[in-house]
């Protein structure tokens, strides 16, 4: 019998997108065994209501692939507190069975199946592989990745970039590797890896979650993979819309916290040292030099907080 698979997303004002998402899934996925969880991180409207009504009587728009009637489980839908990324989706892993969890954006849909590809590499070496991600691609460019595994950080100013990023498919991006990182729109990881690192810190709020945990996975001597025989569609930016204040205050706000939770020794004070004495006030200089003063507040604000923030309770 397949391993059960727990799909597990996160909807926050965002009705539209996540039934898509759901409906992507009906309508093309043909793993055997998986459900599916939306955790609904306090929506203004009610939509945690209207997305258990909608899937209560199991509807698949357009049907199968194989044409024939079939019949799903309800969507499981958990009502959560807007506690961020990471809190969202341990919620759903509290109402989550399966044996493998499947943390997938809500704005990501799928064309073709995508959960045996993931499954099988992860049990290709069950006991050494803790984690995968699939390619994902742009859904307004389906030609265009977003994400084909990521380089490693480097030990001060913790760059990295993703392999891929805005390239053409082409076979070269078609190879499964290891990867430093697990792309947070779309990741399974195993129960037992789970059970070995822990669970997603909530430290962060939004950005560097899946870092964080990746770091963790591999600190618990587990391998992460990208897996290009599955592929996820991603509308992209859809929590935090880019060039907001919102969005530069928890970018260097994570940037801090990454750096003190993860590093160690003289790496780490050096680490601080260039994102606070160098890194930020740059970045806030060329804002003010737009004339963009809520951007260069919020660069200095969020790295002020991710500099005192207790990173001990979460």
């Amino acid at each position: 019998m397949k391993a059960l698979v727990s799909i597990i997303t996160v909807n926050y004002n965002g009705l539209r997108d996540t039934c898509e998402m759901i409906d992507s899934f009906r309508s093309r996925e043909t793993y055997p065994r998986y459900e599916i969880i939306v955790v609904d991180n306090g929506s203004r409207l009610p939509e945690a209501e209207e997305i258990q009504e909608r899937y209560r009587d199991n509807p698949v728009p357009g049907g199968s692939l194989s044409g024939s009637p079939v019949s799903f489980p309800p969507v499981k839908v958990v009502r959560n507190i807007n506690n961020g990324f990471a809190g969202g989706n341990n919620a759903g892993l509290k109402a989550a069975a399966g044996d493998y969890l499947f943390f997938i954006n809500n704005d990501t849909l799928i064309k073709e199946p995508v959960l045996d590809a993931l499954v099988r590499r992860i049990e290709s070496d069950s006991p050494r592989n803790g984690g995968v991600s699939p390619m994902l691609k742009f859904a307004a460019r389906p030609d265009t990745l977003q994400y084909a595994g990521f380089t490693p950080w480097s030990p001060v100013t913790l760059r990295n970039s993703a392999i891929g990023f805005m390239q053409q498919d082409s076979p070269r991006f078609r190879i499964p590797r290891e990867t430093a990182s697990l792309h947070g729109a779309a990741m399974m990881v195993s129960r037992r890896a789970l059970q070995d690192a822990g669970t997603m810190s909530e430290v962060y709020f939004l950005f560097y979650e899946e870092l964080d945990w990746s770091a963790q996975l591999r600190k618990a001597g587990y391998r992460l993979w990208y897996e290009p025989a599955a592929v996820v569609y991603h509308k992209e930016g859809m929590t935090a819309r880019r060039g907001s204040p919102t969005r530069e205050f928890y970018l260097s706000r994570a940037r801090m916290l990454f750096a003190r939770r993860n590093l160690r020794g003289i790496g780490k004070y050096l680490s601080c040292a260039y994102l606070c004495i160098l890194a930020a006030p740059k970045k806030a200089a060329v804002y003010l030099l737009h004339g963009q003063v809520a951007l260069a507040k919020a660069t200095i604000c969020g790295t002020c907080e991710g500099i005192y923030k207790n990173i001990r309770t979460a």
